[in-house]
């Protein structure tokens, strides 16, 4: 009879525990996701995500910064809420005062700045298109960016790549001010100074790298390109550079891109300054907005024998010193 009542003790204190249980760690799970802080004048903070970014550090980032209680509680939450696909990359304002629902809602709509990611060997009007596409979203009601005003601003072969936290209510002005100073900040005039040693301007560089952006497939390949450029130019020959004679097409509405095909024909026909099939030397300008590695490779260009190039259908590249070589390899690769 004893035995009998310690388990039917047993059983009660079990079934009181599973009844229990899920209620206070519901009540705990809720208490998680109240505000750190219940203070009215919690300072407003930087939190930043940055492109790529794990839920599971955006959330253990939070927790460190003392924004929400618990990083897995918030998770669970994000989960329940259907909104991990949502949360932005950028520059948000958060305060410890805001419930985790009320930062997570605040993810997925509120940042203050917006990751843009301008790629190496952009010409103007496609980096102002890609800065639109990122700044122009339905939520951005302080949308004020000008693509037109951005290409008619902005200096070719100085808008720096790189990836940048841009504000939701960038001007064009300002986005070529932050894209010119990073330029600036990241190519020093003693490495623009370099090219005096070939002959070669600080603007020149800038031109020849902007020509390796488009021509090179590889860094290795780029201070060789420079050689053979200059080493054409020096021989008093064109450079023969198809990406000049695109650059001079401008925007090729069949093809879908500023980077069209040139034809045998249009070496003739495009006349342009620009074309270096019908002019010698570089071109007036730049083409693209080149990085470091491509002006680094212009101000150190390598010293060899080679004359020509060529890249066959895998990509490899093929060099030549006279143009009967130059004349083999297109029949061998192309």
């Amino acid at each position: 009879m004893k035995g009998l009542k310690k388990w039917s003790l047993l059983f009660g204190i079990i079934f009181i525990f599973l009844i229990t249980s899920p209620v206070v760690l519901y009540k705990y799970y809720n208490v998680l996701l109240e505000p750190v802080s219940k203070s009215s004048k919690s300072p407003q903070v930087s939190f930043v995500i940055t492109p790529g970014q794990p839920l599971v550090q955006i959330a253990s980032n939070l927790e460190k910064q003392h924004l929400i209680k618990n990083a897995f509680a918030f998770r669970l939450l994000v989960a329940q809420m259907r909104i991990s696909q949502n949360i932005q990359f950028g520059d948000f304002s958060l305060a410890a005062n805001m419930s985790a629902k009320e930062i997570a809602t605040t993810l997925t709509h509120g940042a203050i700045d917006v990751w843009v990611t301008i790629p190496e060997g952009l010409r103007v009007e496609e980096q102002a298109a890609r800065i639109e596409q990122k700044l122009k979203f339905g939520s951005n009601t302080d949308y004020q960016f000008d693509k037109k005003q951005y290409i008619q601003l902005a200096k070719e072969g100085y808008m720096f790549p790189d990836t940048y936290l841009i504000p939701k209510d960038a001007t064009a002005q300002g986005v070529v001010n932050r894209l010119s100073d990073t330029f600036s900040q990241k190519v020093s005039q003693s490495l623009l100074a370099k090219g005096r040693e070939h002959g070669l301007s600080p603007e020149d560089i800038v031109v020849l790298a902007s020509l390796l952006e488009k021509e090179a497939k590889t860094s290795t390949e780029k201070p060789i390109i420079a050689g053979i450029l200059l080493n054409r130019i020096n021989a008093g020959l064109p450079l023969q550079v198809d990406a000049t004679v695109s650059y001079a097409k401008g925007y090729d509405s069949a093809q879908n891109t500023w980077w069209s095909q040139v034809t045998t024909d249009e070496y003739q026909d495009i006349k342009s300054p620009y074309n270096t099939y019908l002019h010698l030397g570089l071109p007036p300008g730049p083409i693209a907005s080149p990085g470091l590695d491509s002006i680094t490779a212009a101000a150190n260009p390598a010293q060899t024998d080679y004359y020509y190039y060529l890249h066959d259908s895998s990509g490899k590249i093929h060099y030549a010193k006279t143009s009967q070589e130059h004349q083999q390899n297109i029949q061998k690769y192309l």
